[in-house]
Formats: structure tokens, C-alpha cells, sequence
């Protein structure tokens, strides 16, 4: 005859350790998941504004030196006005005719890259677009109206190039 078989039971308290030191490494690890994946998050907002940043300072440079550029071609453009306002008939002098289609090529381009002429005469005077070179006193233009442009102003996309010198009613 066999003796009585005696059955062990499993060491509950054993399991229940490695369970729960499973259970930690899993917790960590999704811990560090958790961290990796925000840093990640972060990294990748801080390019994004970088990228943005910089799109930003490119387009500001390409603004500032269009500007410089604008700035000293209008005194080119001016040349051309006060010489096509010295002659009598433009249309009957062949070299008039021709400096006036350069003249007009010249506004034709400032005007495509977006540089506009700053309204003047008969409009209040506003410091930030003009320059009051003279005061007059004029009661049929009223008080503060620009009477007399100079020199004509310039705006490149919405920003002053050259104020306008004008003569402003008192």
C-alpha cells in the first residue's frame, strides 16, 4: 500500500510578492512613459515656436530691407516728377514722352510691391503721416487741414516709408 498523498498548496504569500513587484515595475514603467511622452510634447511645442519665431524675424528682415530699398529709390521718383513738371507738352517732346512711360513703369512696380502714396492736401493733419514744415493762416481750408504738399509721403504695406512734408492751415 502507498502512503497518503499529501498535497502542498502554493505559497500564497510568495505570488503575491511577485505580483505585486511586477505590478511596480509596471507602474514605473508607465511612469516613464508618461514622463518621455510630455517631454517629447514639450519638445516639439518648443520647435514649433522656434520654427515660428524665425518665420516671423525672416519676414521682418525682408520687410526692413524692401523698406531701405523703397526709401532710396523715391528720391529717384521725385527727380522724375519735377523733371516731367518743367516741361510745357510732354506729349510733343519725344524725350518727355519717353521719361514720362520710365516715370510711370517706376510708380507702376513701387505700386505691384505695395508702396502707396499718402493722401495729403485737403485731408486733417495726422503727425503720424505727415511732417508740418510751414503753418498758414487760411480760414477757407479750416483748422488743421493740409493745404500744401512738399514732398509727397510713402506707405509699404502699411507702414510709413517717408512722412509728407506739408504746409498745414491754422
Amino acid at each position: 500500500m502507498h502512503p497518503p498523498a499529501v498535497y502542498m498548496l502554493p505559497d500564497i504569500s510568495a505570488n503575491s510578492c511577485r505580483i505585486n513587484r511586477i505590478k511596480n515595475k509596471k507602474d514605473k514603467k508607465d511612469e516613464q512613459i508618461e514622463e518621455l511622452t510630455d517631454k517629447v510634447k514639450r519638445q516639439m511645442a518648443e520647435f514649433d515656436n522656434f520654427r515660428k519665431r524665425t518665420e516671423k524675424e525672416k519676414a521682418n528682415m525682408y520687410a526692413i530691407g524692401a523698406k531701405d530699398i523703397i526709401e532710396k529709390i523715391l528720391p529717384v521718383v521725385d527727380s522724375f516728377e519735377r523733371g516731367l513738371a518743367t516741361v510745357e507738352n510732354p506729349e510733343e517732346d519725344p524725350f518727355a514722352d519717353g521719361m514720362n512711360k520710365v516715370y510711370k513703369q517706376f510708380t507702376t512696380a513701387l505700386d505691384e510691391l505695395g508702396v502707396t502714396v499718402i493722401e495729403a492736401v485737403g485731408k486733417e493733419f495726422d503727425p503720424n503721416l505727415h511732417n508740418a514744415v510751414m503753418h498758414v493762416e487760411d480760414e477757407e481750408a479750416g483748422e488743421n487741414i493740409v493745404v500744401e504738399e512738399f514732398l509727397k509721403g510713402y506707405m509699404y504695406k502699411g507702414s510709413v516709408v517717408r512722412h509728407s512734408m506739408v504746409k498745414v492751415a491754422n
